[in-house]
């Protein structure tokens, strides 16, 4: 059930009589930040945030400050609140990423949501389910350990029996999070644990759920944007200073109504009906100052190398490759990702309604109280003053255009004095959105005359992705200097056991405007560290899944997982694809293998589940077409909630990053982002999605893992070994295209 409460809702509740409330450590007034009028920078209300409510109505509330993107987590977190309160999930309803009612946890990302900030959501419901028992022990002079909850009725050993609600009659039961509250032993889990239907799927079937996109209010205007010609940038002095002029006698003709905004390089429309808002920004005379060229883009594995970047040491384990003996082998090699798209398949869209004092914002972000830190910072203005109202959008797993809509229908609503809705087009969306981040990964690494390996020399390159919203450099509110973030350093130490190893991370400003894309820099590192220690395999003479059993002997789920995944496939020890002769029809037979565990967070970070690939593919010989033709994808994610929507994460994350592999890259010129509709940006399409065998380790009784990036993460790396089996050939950029394939096949075959 979404949720939709404004703030004096909230404070009603935290007022109303039968109520149990489990609240967050006692709040403090709003203080400005220090040198910043106008932003509060952490105490956002006088009143407690709640995280879980029960009602003498007969209901349970529970609050969380991420939000769903499609991964189905309001489902896993109404089992997990109702199991630890012994009441059915229809009695639950979850709130969501709405920053008057929830705690604020940070944006939703890294696979967080159930590994880390569900915790203290089921501590609180566990903590309320031991307050309601107190109640009726000290009613009926019993200890709690003699009584038993059965859907939401608290039974006595001789039969009698009260419900939450009717313990609630009349009370108000306050009580601050313990930290310390023991919560269910798996053995005790009801619901946590089995297959549940999602929650949300019956409406949108049905077309009665309500996105961001549906929001409609009251006397509400529409509202388009005009962006500057430096598509997709968002560094240089010229962001933000590039207008000449702007005709609005250009539109009169439209409508009478039409109103033009501008400020800075922001320019926006409003009109009564959405159609002349639509003409108007198409229509309307604008003259821009000439911008400095992009650089470059052609060859990205040169043009990182060109970038300034500071260089960050993460791991080194002792002296480099001076203690190689002369009969050891050693490699040398570069891998390269590109730039991609979040590539939402609806533009984003906001609705804002501005009132000094209290403005309120309906938004498909995936970071609510950031959002609101960025839009109070636009408007100079009290972040207290401002109210996110979370609703579905299109899917992202990353930041698309979803905050930088926020921020177009609030200064146009500041603007005319009304709610107004804004929607960006296809172009916008796909030249604006803060890019997936190119990578280059250059890796060194030996083995001595056994076959076992010795040393590993790894260096990441990773332009930032901080991407600040849009209309505050548009504005000129925030500087467009060079911003550098260090996120370049996920997954970059490798799960294999070298002996020596020395990690580094190469940190350095945004090139163009980007932002964090499913598996952020983990996809790309993990793609040099499986393809390199394939090749190591090679030289070393031993199967590929040998190998990397014997390597990640410190790491027993792993094993158990790879393997696990080789037997589902019925992996042959020894077996050889094609290897570059292809049979009559022309095709050339490759199986590929690839294990990595996603860790997130800041460095050293935290570790998601653990995935674990086996494909088979074909590729045709002339035309270098790659026809994926089954996947077994395997996945550790400790204790499943969920399973069935842990295994729904799987299929997207398979079918996601099966695309990013194979097809897709942003192209630039010198203005900047030219992949401005889907013709000029490929995903994969449904006859290519090949069948897709998911297997699921049984760890009910572990804790929970991160599941919704996971098995992304092994995907390219799968993908080039199995190219490698089949062509002989090492790939070592993305996308593996047909040109590159063909490319590939035309040149010199390569010795590994």
């Amino acid at each position: 059930m979404s949720y939709d409460a404004p703030r004096h809702q909230q404070q009603d509740l935290l007022r109303a009589s039968g109520t149990l409330l489990i609240l967050a450590a006692p709040a403090r007034p709003p203080q400005p930040s220090p040198g910043q009028p106008g932003v509060v920078s952490e105490y956002l209300q006088a009143h407690d945030d709640v995280f879980v409510a029960v009602s003498e109505q007969g209901w349970v509330r529970a609050f969380h400050g991420h939000v769903d993107l499609g991964t189905g987590i309001q489902t896993a977190l109404s089992q997990i609140v109702a199991d630890e309160l012994d009441v059915p999930m229809s009695r639950v309803q979850m709130v969501l990423g709405h920053t008057d009612a929830v705690p604020n946890q940070g944006p939703t990302i890294a696979s967080a949501s159930i590994q880390i900030h569900a915790v203290p959501l089921r501590k609180a419901a566990a903590q309320a389910r031991q307050l309601l028992l107190a109640q009726a022990a000290e009613r009926w002079t019993l200890r709690t350990d003699q009584l038993r909850v059965e859907d939401g009725t608290i039974i006595a050993p001789d039969g009698r029996s009260l419900t939450y609600w009717q313990l609630l009659e009349g009370l108000e039961l306050r009580a601050y999070l313990d930290k310390e509250t023991p919560t269910k032993p798996a053995e005790q889990l009801r619901l946590v644990g089995t297959a549940q239907a999602r929650v949300d799927i019956p409406g949108k079937v049905a077309g009665q759920w309500v996105y961001v996109h549906d929001v409609r209010v009251p006397g509400m205007l529409h509202g388009r944007v005009v962006r500057p010609p430096y598509i997709g940038r968002d560094s240089g002095d010229f962001i933000g200073r590039s207008l000449e002029s702007v005709d609005e006698e250009s539109i009169r003709h439209i409508a009478d109504d039409v109103r033009v905004v501008v400020i800075g390089d922001f320019i926006g429309v409003v009109a009564r009906r959405e159609e002349h808002a639509m003409r108007a920004a198409r229509e309307l005379k604008v003259r821009w100052k000439a911008i400095p060229p992009l650089e470059d883009m052609s060859n990205l594995e040169q043009l990182i190398r060109r970038q300034p970047m500071t260089e960050r040491l993460l791991t080194d384990t002792g002296p480099g490759f001076d203690e190689l003996p002369p009969e050891g082998k050693r490699l040398k090699r570069s891998y390269v990702w590109p730039f991609q798209l979040h590539a939402s398949i609806g533009p984003s869209c906001a609705l804002a309604d501005y009132k000094p004092g209290h403005s309120r914002i309906w938004s498909g972000t995936q970071n609510p109280h950031m959002l609101r830190v960025h839009l109070s910072q636009l408007l100079d203005e009290d972040e207290a003053g401002l109210e996110i109202i979370r609703h579905e959008a299109a899917g992202c797993y990353g930041r698309n255009c979803a905050d930088d809509v926020c921020a177009d229908a609030l200064l146009l609503s500041r603007a005319v004095g009304a709610p107004v809705r804004v929607q960006l087009t296809r172009e916008q969306e796909h030249g604006w959105e803060p890019k997936g981040a190119a990578q280059l990964m250059d890796v060194e690494g030996s083995i001595d005359a056994e076959g076992q390996l010795r040393h590993y020399d790894f260096v990441t390159h990773y332009p930032s992705n901080d991407a600040p919203n849009l209309a505050l450099l548009l504005t000129g509110r925030e500087s467009a200097a060079p911003r550098q973030l260090e996120m370049g350093d996920r997954t970059a130490v490798p799960p294999y056991r070298y002996p020596k190893q020395r990690i580094v991370c190469q940190d350095m400003p945004a090139i163009v405007r980007a932002s964090w894309l499913r598996g952020v820099s983990a996809m790309p590192n993990s793609f040099a560290h499986d393809c390199f220690l394939d090749e190591l395999a090679v030289e070393a003479g031993v199967d590929p899944l040998s190998y990397r059993l014997r390597y990640l002997d410190q790491d027993e789920r792993a094993q158990e997982l790879l393997q696990a995944v080789a037997d589902k496939g019925q992996w042959q020890i020894g077996h050889r694809g094609s290897r570059g002769q292809p049979d009559e029809q022309g095709y050339l037979y490759g199986r590929g293998l690839s294990y990595a565990r996603y860790i997130h967070s800041k460095f050293p970070g935290f570790g998601a589940a653990w995935s674990a690939w086996l494909l088979d593919l074909r590729v045709h010989a002339e035309t270098g077409v790659i026809e994926v033709q089954q996947i077994y994808v395997g996945q550790d994610t400790g204790q499943m909630v969920n399973p069935a929507g842990v295994r729904h994460q799987i299929h997207g994350n398979v079918i996601q990053s099966l695309s990013r592999t194979l097809y897709e890259q942003v192209r630039f010129n010198a203005q900047g982002v030219v992949s401005a509709e889907w013709g000029a940006y490929p995903i994969v399409d449904f006859p290519r999605i090949p069948p897709i065998e998911v297997i699921l380790m049984d760890r009910q009784s572990e804790p929970p893992m991160g599941s919704g990036e996971s098995a992304s993460v092994p995907c390219a790396s799968a993908i080039a070994n199995a190219l490698f089996d089949a062509t002989g050939r090492r790939f070592r950029q993305v996308p593996f295209t047909p040109d590159v394939v063909r490319a590939a096949l035309a040149a010199t075959p390569q010795t590994a």
